[in-house]
């Protein structure tokens, strides 16, 4: 079995401990993620697994010819062939592979060398290569590059014709069909539609190798994986199941620390305050000089900025009528010729929050411009309703965030009057801690201008709210401080997004796209994929009748599609009968380690710790349900892997 493992390894940036002693082992089957808060070092422990930066101390081990593959955040092009050509870059391996088996050969038909060995060898390299999938490598290409979104028109593009976003799925694209032992892949989905998503999430079940990604994308994550790896203050520890689970385990194991941390702020506190007191009197000087060793000494306790709590509402939405927007034979188009939107009618109605869906390409972003007013080129008819105040936001408002303020004084200019006391911890959860506040504008990325100008509408008094990808460059924190701010907000809110698990939160109706087309379902997401399922369901029903009538004669009593939909039906109910015993598995294992946390707490009150005979029985009382706790978590794994 291929695997990949790295034991004791340390790397340090500066004074600052990246990594301190971790270990990991990836072998074919792991399906895991690795998540921390944003600067915890992710990309950089991936980059090392990789091989592309050397680690200070530690040991690696990899299985012999184990193949790894790795997928950067951004930053790859692609120039000088066509995507075809492109695609075919990522069998290099094979190629290689191939031309060792001839290298074999000629020495074979020369009579040189060991002929056991060699044959023993070259028979070793074509099994491998027949493995890897090589041989199929057109098929698998074609299957990739579609199903991340690319036409067969486009295969014989040049590369260089396709935008930023489009590069890295290429670079997605190759990575995925080197069909390596161990994938290795930092933030895969950015760049992908709710299509394209999808189809990664089935290739990544089906997958036989293993890897270890980073993702913001909770429901892609829980679909995905079977484990978690945090990383926090430089050390690695391992979580079995999917990403809820994991936080919600996360959330048990942080009451215990913010217990253990609040009594440590009191010790330190009251040192402090003896040192200050008593530093300068002779008689308390040595006992001070004691004291301030013990703080010296302290490993300080911290707080995992990624799982504190962080709420806040928008300003009170101005009142607007019932109707806020309604739209009637709106056309747009950028040619003359061909209609990105044709003849859209649309009501929005106060307190609805639409999300819009299709493929990329079929007018969301220009949907959403047209509703703001930022383009008004087009034919047809706007209504607003009475008293509507429009906020925009889109990637495009990162470019009006300029000038010599720092962030916090940028914010607080703009801030209303009774939220100028939350802005440092908004800013928190928009991903600026600490010093960041004090960042010049001037001196930010796209990104971090991008987080600006969407915490800077969101402190704007308005009632209909049209977002284009808000959750681009943010984290599953900062997503799920957006997500309850959204949900709470009192106005409307038109939004296109690509994070399946925010749309699902937060959408009460769904406007589709598609090619000239559009449709309107009145229900949240769940609803619209129902009905789309039915459509289909109903299309493949019409298609076995019309096949039925051109039929001399038949003898089966059934259909084909019939007898598939209930053996469908029956495997979604086993399907479900497992999901409600995982459920159930769940809240047990969630119970006890809540308890297992509080006889933990307890043992460091000073009634329990002082006395050998109660320590002992608390002692006890844990391990025991700590036994319980494995034998649990085995069980759940067990049932998940039924899943897959």
């Amino acid at each position: 079995m291929a695997f990949v493992q790295f034991s004791q390894l340390s790397f340090a940036f500066g004074d600052r401990d990246i990594l301190k002693n971790v270990t990991i082992n990836l072998q074919s089957g792991s399906k895991a993620a690795l998540t921390g808060a944003n600067g915890a070092g992710k990309s950089t422990f991936i980059k090392i697994l990789a091989g592309l930066i050397k680690p200070d101390s530690g040991n690696r081990a990899v299985q012999k010819d184990s193949r790894i593959a790795y997928l950067p955040q951004n930053g790859l092009m692609h120039t000088g062939c066509t995507l075809k050509e492109e695609a075919d870059k990522a069998f290099v391996f094979g190629y290689e592979m191939q031309h060792r088996i001839d290298k074999i050969g000629e020495e074979l038909a020369k009579g040189n060398g060991n002929t056991d060995a060699l044959v023993f060898q070259q028979s070793e390299l074509i099994q491998a290569l027949e493995d890897s999938g090589w041989y199929r490598r057109e098929a698998a290409a074609e299957s990739v590059l579609l199903g991340l979104g690319f036409s067969r028109s486009d295969f014989n593009r040049k590369t260089e014709e396709f935008s930023g976003g489009w590069q890295m799925r290429i670079a997605l694209a190759k990575v995925l069909m080197q069909n390596p032992d161990i994938l290795l892949l930092d933030e895969p989905t950015n760049y992908l539609d709710i299509e394209a998503r999808s189809w990664l999430e089935q290739f990544l079940q089906n997958y036989k190798g293993g890897f270890l990604l980073v993702s913001h994308d909770r429901y892609f994550l829980d679909v995905t994986i079977n484990e978690v790896y945090e990383l926090f203050n430089g050390e690695l520890k391992r979580y079995p199941g999917n990403f809820s689970h994991y936080e919600k385990v996360r959330e048990v194991e942080l009451k215990t620390l913010i217990a253990e941390y609040e009594q440590q702020q009191q010790e330190i506190s009251k040192l402090e305050d003896f040192i200050t007191r008593f530093g300068y009197k002779a008689t308390k000087a040595a006992q001070a000089q004691e004291y301030q060793k013990r703080l010296d000494k302290m490993v300080r306790i911290e707080i995992p900025e990624s799982l504190k709590k962080i709420h806040f509402n928008f300003p009170p939405a101005p009142h607007s009528g019932r109707l806020v927007l309604r739209m009637k034979d709106i056309c747009k188009s950028y040619d003359g010729n061909k209609n990105v939107i044709d003849n859209l009618e649309l009501t929005l109605e106060n307190g609805q929050r639409l999300v819009v869906v299709g493929r990329n390409g079929v007018g969301k972003s220009t949907l959403l411009r047209i509703i703001a007013g930022e383009d008004k080129n087009f034919s047809g008819e706007i209504i607003p309703g009475a008293g509507v105040q429009i906020g925009y936001f889109s990637q495009d408002s990162a470019e009006t965030i300029r000038g010599n303020e720092n962030i916090l004084q940028y914010i607080e200019s703009r801030a209303p009057l009774d939220l100028i006391p939350k802005i440092r911890d908004m800013l928190g959860a928009f991903l600026f801690r600490g010093d960041d506040v004090y960042k010049s504008l001037d001196m930010l990325s796209g990104g971090e201008k991008s987080r600006i100008a969407l915490l800077q509408l969101l402190l704007s008094p308005v009632n209909l709210l049209v977002l284009d990808e808000p959750t681009n460059h943010l984290d599953i924190h900062s997503k799920d401080v957006l997500l309850n701010a959204l949900r709470d907000f009192g106005g409307t809110v038109v939004f296109v997004s690509h994070d399946r698990g925010f749309i699902e939160q937060l959408a009460t109706h769904v406007l589709e796209l598609k090619p000239g087309e559009f449709k309107t379902f009145p229900g949240n997401y769940e609803f619209y994929q129902e009905q789309i399922a039915k459509q289909e369901c109903s299309g493949q029903n019409d298609s076995v009748s019309a096949a039925k009538k051109s039929t001399i004669a038949t003898d089966s009593p059934k259909s084909h599609t019939k007898l598939s939909w209930e053996e469908q039906k029956k495997r979604d109910s086993e399907r479900r009968k497992i999901e409600r015993e995982i459920e159930k598995l769940e809240k047990e294992i969630d119970s006890l380690e809540e308890q297992r946390a509080e006889l933990e707490a307890k043992l460091a009150e000073p009634e329990v710790y002082s006395n050998n005979e109660k320590a002992k029985a608390v002692q006890h009382k844990i391990s025991e349900l700590s036994s319980k706790i494995e034998e649990l978590t085995a069980v759940w794994e067990e049932a998940s892997e039924k899943l897959e």
